[in-house]
């Protein structure tokens, strides 16, 4: 039987402390919230390699390194709202859900949103909410948000988040340029969104975040 107990471990000491990511309750979250559950069922053995998970071509869970690399930036607290984009099955917001106060998880793809409630209970995550509808779009209903986290690549940044993130709030996005990818952090002060450089990551990028790309004859 394997033991995915010591490869939660092996994942955090070999893969995301030595990416400096130090802060405790990451760490924790990340020892405990069972990664293999949520992985696809052909990947649940290398569920806690360090690549990402694909679901499909263009939809994946973010590589450990990554998505703690994320969190470890944004430092989210316990009495934020948070928005996780495109949350696949719902790993990424069951470890969002041990941070914050609540997790807004949206999901279009059917089958995904299908699994994901289900997975975030047996995980225990009890704050997490699951919103299936188009990524691009958000979850309105729910906001405005503290924080919003996009767990996938971006090359064209939907207004409608902008808009669902609180002034003074902060969202983090894997910008996406040819074949390079960047993480950058942004905080929306009088209604605009400034970016700060992070570190560099690449991932399929999400449908609706695609770059509109001009019509020629």
């Amino acid at each position: 039987m394997t033991d995915f107990a010591a490869r939660r471990r092996m994942m955090v000491d070999t893969q995301v402390r030595p990416s400096d990511v130090t802060k405790y309750p990451i760490i924790d979250a990340l020892l405990t919230v069972p990664r293999e559950i949520f992985a696809p069922d052909a990947l649940r053995d290398v569920a806690y390699t360090g690549e990402d998970l694909a679901f499909s071509p263009n939809r994946v869970m973010l590589e450990p390194r990554t998505l703690a690399k994320m969190l470890d930036t944004l430092d989210i607290r316990q009495d934020e709202l948070v928005m996780d984009v495109g949350c696949a099955s719902g790993y990424s917001a069951a470890v969002i859900a041990t941070l914050a106060q609540a997790v807004v998880a949206v999901e279009e793809d059917e089958t995904l949103a299908g699994e994901a409630p289900e997975l975030l209970a047996e995980a225990g995550a009890d704050s997490a909410i699951l919103h299936q509808g188009p990524l691009a779009a958000g979850a309105a209903e729910h906001g405005p948000y503290d924080v919003i986290i996009v767990e996938g690549g971006v090359e064209e940044l939907p207004q409608a988040l902008i808009d669902q993130l609180k002034e003074g709030g902060r969202m983090i996005c894997i910008f996406i340029e040819g074949a390079l990818g960047e993480v950058r952090i942004g905080f929306k002060r009088g209604g605009r969104m400034s970016w700060r450089y992070v570190f560099n990551a690449a991932a399929p990028v999400l449908p609706g975040f695609e770059k509109q790309r001009a019509f020629s004859l």
